[in-house]
């Protein structure tokens, strides 16, 4: 395979050159985007953040748990979780059994096929 032409094929999308371009051009845009906020804004001048006319809650008063922002999906798989939270046991060498045995399935399944 030509190496001058490895931009216009050979990696496709995968090519990490035009990822490095792509970062650099959304970092200009960015900085662009940010060099146009105020410029006169101070930390400790006392203004609060404007939140739609209302007050900015206390301290961790915004925080919306898990079980609330989820409910939805969760009780919708609610008999997948039940069996699976069992399983869960913090310890990592079962996560990495867990991988492994997946990962052989995996390896079966395509040999197989």
């Amino acid at each position: 395979m030509d190496t001058s032409q490895t931009l216009l094929t050979g990696y496709g999308a995968w090519n990490p050159l035009l990822w490095v371009v792509a970062f650099a051009v959304v970092l200009v845009v960015a900085l662009l985007i940010r060099s146009r906020g105020r410029k006169d804004y101070r930390e400790d001048s006392g203004l609060k953040p404007f939140i739609s006319g209302n007050e900015e809650p206390a301290a961790g008063g915004s925080h919306i748990p898990a079980s609330n922002m989820y409910w939805g999906f969760l009780e919708s798989l609610k008999g997948y979780y039940a069996r699976l939270v069992p399983l869960h046991t913090g310890v990592p060498t079962d996560y990495v059994a867990w991988v492994l045995g997946v990962m052989a399935v995996m390896v079966l399944v395509t040999l197989a096929g």
